[in-house]
């Protein structure tokens, strides 16, 4: 794992990568219950137990959007994002 973030540090130099995390100390409402990856305002891609689906309704990605900018606000970037992944490598050390 600490190799996996090793590299999500290094993809984070990317001019065409924004990545944040979500500090253990942030304020959540919400948690998510799958894994879910948002394409554009007309696609989501939901990873369920048993399958990988497309999700394509403007209602449900509309949700997953809503959900998305929930977990956005409360995530750090840049510098103070880079600091906790390598607050992780190091308790993984």
């Amino acid at each position: 794992m600490a190799e996996q973030l090793a590299y999500l540090r290094t993809a984070m130099a990317l001019p065409a990568v924004s990545l944040g995390v979500i500090p253990f100390t942030a304020s959540r409402t919400m948690w998510p219950v799958e894994t879910f990856n948002v394409f554009d305002d007309r696609e989501a891609g939901v990873e369920l137990l048993s399958a990988q689906v497309t999700v394509t309704a403007p209602g449900e990605v509309g949700l997953y959007v809503q959900a998305f900018d929930r977990f956005k606000d409360r995530a750090v970037y840049g510098a103070e994002a880079r600091a906790l992944i390598s607050k992780a490598i190091g308790f993984l050390g």
